[in-house]
């Protein structure tokens, strides 16, 4: 399956009884209460990425779940192996990119991201309804972790020394370079060192992804790199972007740093 999907091929494609649309939009913050969008693409599911898909036990927000976690709250969503699965999100190319990554992570590579998201849909008038909250009948997913494409703080550590990988950064210059202090409070500003910066903002217009070779412009300095690639950001949601931009692009094997700088500046000085 294609890694991007536009609003139009997806309305085409609504009546195929394998197509599950997943809302992995992130619930906006308002006080101390989480707040879902109001409305979504008409029978899509939500993909929960702050529960039921990020691992409780976890010092670290977003974190990968457990194989086991994620296939059951897979089942509860009635994804099955035969599914064809497409991910958005509200802000047009956010945490959708996340949720892409999850499905290849566990093994599984049939599901695109719709480019543009809920923004996109609504622009061409597509239908959407009000999120309520449902049940599906029980899905038979199966989740098979690929172990390298998730790297841990061990892994970060050891490869400063090694530089066996190439660390990609998708926050922001500024945060980069420690020219505005981190969003989280209390942690504190840098980066991990031998990382370079991509942020994911440059790859990106109007919450679409650029062309092909704009996006191919973006990468030209690593057109000769032949390292893996790990991609980091602030919590692992951003870092998720720049990976699945750089797949048709980029032949290196990828993976991303789940930590990402929440975890690694907590835990070196």
């Amino acid at each position: 399956m294609q890694h991007l999907m536009s609003a139009s091929e997806l309305q085409k494609q609504l009546n195929d009884p394998h197509l599950i649309i997943l809302d992995g939009t992130i619930p906006k913050v308002v006080g101390n209460a989480m707040i879902a969008e109001k409305r979504r693409i008409k029978g899509a599911r939500f993909f929960d990425i702050k529960k039921a898909f990020s691992n409780p036990e976890s010092a670290f927000p977003n974190t990968l779940p457990s194989a086991a976690q994620f296939e059951t709250a897979c089942r509860k969503l009635g994804i099955r192996k035969n599914s064809r699965l497409v991910a958005y999100d509200d802000l047009g190319m956010y945490s959708s990119a996340r949720v892409w990554w999850m499905f290849r992570t566990m093994g599984y590579s049939n599901i695109a991201v719709l480019d543009g998201g809920l923004p996109a849909w609504k622009k061409e008038g597509f239908e959407t309804e009000l999120s309520t909250g449902q049940s599906y009948d029980l899905g038979d997913f199966e989740a098979n972790l690929n172990q390298e494409a998730v790297k841990d703080f061990g892994f970060i550590q050891t490869n400063i020394s090694t530089q066996e990988a190439l660390v990609i950064d998708a926050r922001s210059a500024d945060r980069f370079h420690s020219r505005v202090p981190e969003p989280r409070a209390d942690l504190r500003s840098g980066n991990i060192e031998g990382s370079i910066n991509i942020p994911f903002t440059e790859l990106l217009e109007d919450g679409k992804f650029k062309t092909r070779e704009q996006l191919q412009e973006v990468f030209k300095p690593l057109a000769s790199e032949t390292r893996p690639l790990v991609f980091s950001c602030g919590s692992g949601i951003t870092a998720c972007i720049v990976s699945l931009a750089s797949e048709s692009i980029l032949s290196n094997s990828k993976a991303v740093y789940d930590g990402s700088w929440t975890e690694y500046a907590q835990r070196t000085d």
